[in-house]
């Protein structure tokens, strides 16, 4: 063998072993696939902010499995989960929890509310008034609450996965965008194909329980996540696309059809869930379409338009991708 098809050899040589945390990923998707038809990217990118440490909001119309593909999610992590129905009288101790008076020991204890567990749900996000949005900040970024001044960390892994109907208005409140910055991912979940739909109708059909999710086995522990993390973390990311990733978040700030860019919380952002993502693909290294697949997600709800490009019907979306075609792909 030449000298030169041995290097060519070794450069396509993974130098961290993958194996397990692709077969894992791949059983996910399997576990998942049983109930949700398509929505494949909105799986792969679910799976990503797990690995990447980071919480999802999806968006999308009701009834296209945004609850149940976080409750499958619950299913196939062997983890505490909790669903919290957002409502517009709902109060920030309902969802952090409260302290009580105790008769018997004549003591406060403070009584955990659902936002103790792995992985909460947070159904209809927008449903729920400011003071109860504000009380997720610190939990999302510190993944503690503070409560009458006491300190409560929250066991790991740690995601909030929300939902929120984009078309609904009435009853519905903005959510601040410092929020909105702590979502990693916003996740534009979209109607299924013709194909896709007959497929759901008859896999409905042909189920005799078609709410029971006792056939999802549980893939992934705790343990498991903490070192597929562990070993995401330390995956080589060449400084050519460090410097790519910088210019896409920079171009945010410069580009005239938007009113606010991106913080370099983005930037983070994109460059731990572009590694979460090659990882599932079995590469220890990013390109550049790991990048591009993860900046819209990463970018859409931390961009906002000028009220000029609003009025002509444009989108965030359709700015991200301009902005990302137009910067040079480093080679």
């Amino acid at each position: 063998m030449s000298k030169e098809i041995q290097n060519d050899k070794a450069e396509f040589q993974s130098r961290v072993d993958l194996t397990d945390l692709k077969n894992s990923v791949d059983r996910v998707r399997t576990e998942i696939g049983k109930v949700v038809v398509g929505q494949s990217q909105m799986v792969d990118l679910l799976i990503t902010a797990i690995l990447a440490d980071g919480h999802v909001l999806l968006e999308g119309a009701p009834g296209v499995a945004k609850t149940l593909t976080a409750k499958l999610l619950s299913k196939v992590i062997t983890a505490n989960f909790a669903r919290v129905q957002f409502t517009p009288d709902l109060m920030p101790s309902d969802v952090l929890g409260t302290t009580v008076f105790n008769a018997k020991s004549t003591e406060f204890t403070f009584k955990a509310g659902p936002i103790f567990s792995n992985i909460v749900l947070i159904d209809e996000i927008n449903r729920a008034p400011a003071k109860t949005q504000s009380a997720l900040f610190e939990v999302m970024e510190e993944r503690q609450i503070t409560v009458d001044g006491q300190t409560y960390a929250m066991d790991e892994p740690y995601l909030i996965v929300a939902t929120q109907n984009p078309i609904e208005q009435e009853g519905t409140y903005r959510l601040p965008e410092a929020q909105l910055d702590r979502f990693l991912f916003k996740i534009s979940v979209d109607y299924p194909n013709l194909n896709e739909e007959i497929s759901i109708l008859q896999g409905h059909h042909s189920r005799k329980a078609p709410h029971d999710l006792g056939n999802i086995s549980s893939v992934l522990t705790k343990e498991n996540i903490k070192t597929y993390r562990e070993t995401i973390h330390g995956l080589h990311v060449d400084e050519n696309l460090v410097q790519y990733i910088a210019k896409i978040v920079h171009e945010t700030r410069e580009n005239p059809d938007l009113f606010l860019g991106a913080s370099p919380r983005a930037s983070i952002a994109i460059m731990q869930t572009a590694k979460a993502y090659s990882a599932i693909q079995g590469r220890d290294f990013i390109t550049p379409e790991d990048i591009k697949f993860v900046a819209k997600p990463v970018l859409r709800h931390r961009v906002i338009l000028t009220p000029e490009k609003e009025m002509e019907g444009l989108t965030t979306d359709q700015i991200i991708d301009q902005l990302v075609e137009k910067i040079e792909v480093p080679r």
